[in-house]
């Protein structure tokens, strides 16, 4: 990257600054979005667990067929599996929240990353 550049990506940077109350609004706004998002996952067929956009665990239901059978053992790894899925997707959905994905937009941010390539 040459001098120039360097300059061209300051005066970006400036105008992210500006606009740094604007930013902070918008990601309280997604943040709160985030805490109605619900997620879930499933493992086994027999579990279902619930997560929200902040990554809290909101509910597991467990079939009670697999409750009546009593292999704790697999539970346990289905609870696991179905919270752990859970978690990756809400965490995807999160990620795509705040890069925009729920109409967050923050000026100045993309002409940081010529090319449309953010961090």
């Amino acid at each position: 990257m040459g001098v120039p550049a360097v300059f061209g990506n300051l005066g970006n940077l400036a105008d992210l600054m500006k606009n740094a109350g604007k930013i902070r609004e918008q990601m309280e706004q997604a943040a709160e979005q985030l805490g109605g998002l619900r997620v879930e996952g499933e493992a086994g067929g027999s579990v279902k667990a619930v997560v929200n956009g902040r990554l809290e665990l909101i509910s597991v239901r467990i079939d009670p067929k697999l409750a009546a059978g009593g292999d704790v053992e697999l539970m346990e790894d289905l609870v696991t599996a179905a919270v752990n899925q859970a978690m990756g997707r809400a965490r995807e959905e999160a990620a795509r929240a705040m890069t925009g994905g729920m109409g967050l937009d923050m000026p100045g941010l993309d002409s940081l990353f010529p090319g449309g390539g953010r961090p």
